[in-house]
């Protein structure tokens, strides 16, 4: 009889015996496509965990992450000039999470929300046909047009005020470029999805500045929620198979807004609408506190971890500059 150990260490080596035969083509192409599917699926899936766990305990820091017994909300600045950033010509872009070349352990995640790329594209260039899966992947689109096309036969030209959302699922391949003779100026926003191999799946939504214009317009929200259509093209929010839920507003000078949050933690980006730029944050200016709790002050391209206490749950948005701010705001499980 094979001892236990012995069996354990060929279990231990399955994945090695699997890659072999599929390197040295012992295996039928049916076959070796199913685990070649499967291999993909499991480094996906481990990914997404391994993402979970370090964020979890980075945030469970007691240096990083406030007491959770707090009664107040807190709040963790996250500024324009810290963000991972790179200029390629033909892209500027920055980072609020670790992506691409830009790595940083304490920021990778939080809650569901994977990615946020503030991104400038210079005219007819952009981002060639590359694949993804296993994320939510939003397009919110601030400045000029956004070309779209993807293997699922979707071709659209995006402009201010547009909202493209992929559910990418069991997998797509797509290519995003500016579209016209100017730069386009975008964020792209991922998300973990709460459930994997589903269907790949693309929605748009469009929302007018009047509509954001010193008000909270909820512009994704979860699979299920009040008022989010399924349809590819419909009214109100994109709907995202993760616990998100994203507001965006243009705040005029001197206008103050609250919104309740509903999860556990948030996060709140002011967009950088007065031009890429590298150092300090400057230009729209906004004041974020909670009733009895403390304030940031957050200018273009900051942003700021927010922390929901069990005394009050409503943040408190007031522009203090001498501009319109264009801001959102994630609630976040």
């Amino acid at each position: 009889m094979l001892s236990k150990s012995y069996l354990l260490v060929h279990i231990a080596l399955v994945p090695l015996y699997i890659s072999l035969a599929l390197y040295l083509n012992f295996l039928p192409q049916n076959i070796s496509d199913n685990l070649l599917s499967l291999l993909r699926q499991a480094k996906s899936n481990f990914r997404a965990q391994y993402l979970k766990a370090t964020i979890t305990n980075n945030f469970h820091n007691t240096a990083t992450i406030p007491n959770a017994t707090m009664s107040s909300m807190k709040f963790v600045p996250r500024r324009s000039e810290e963000r991972g950033n790179a200029d390629h010509d033909w892209l500027k872009t920055f980072h609020t999470f670790s992506f691409a070349m830009y790595q940083d352990s304490q920021h990778e995640l939080f809650g569901s929300l994977r990615v946020i790329n503030e991104d400038r594209v210079a005219p007819r260039t952009g981002f060639g046909t590359h694949s993804h899966r296993e994320f939510e992947i939003f397009s919110y689109v601030v400045a000029g047009e956004l070309e779209h096309k993807d293997s699922m036969g979707n071709i659209e030209i995006l402009k201010r005020g547009d909202l493209q959302m992929t559910s990418t699922g069991t997998g797509i391949s797509h290519s995003e470029k500016a579209h016209g003779s100017k730069q386009v100026h975008f964020l792209q926003i991922w998300s973990l999805p709460t459930t994997s191999r589903l269907p790949p799946k693309y929605y748009t939504r469009h929302f007018t500045d009047e509509e954001k214009t010193d008000k909270w317009a909820r512009v994704v929200a979860p699979v299920g929620a009040p008022g989010v259509s399924g349809d590819r093209e419909g009214a109100g929010p994109a709907p995202v198979q993760s616990p998100l839920t994203l507001y965006a507003t243009l705040l005029g000078q001197g206008k103050t807004l609250s919104r309740p949050l509903e999860g556990k933690k948030g996060y709140i980006h002011v967009v950088q609408t007065s031009g890429y730029n590298e150092g300090k944050a400057k230009g729209a200016s906004v004041k974020i506190n909670s009733k009895g709790g403390e304030e940031l002050t957050l200018r273009e391209g900051d942003g700021a971890y927010i922390f929901v206490g069990k005394g009050g749950n409503t943040l408190q948005v007031e522009n203090d500059g001498d501009r319109t701010a264009e801001i959102l705001v994630f609630d976040l499980d």
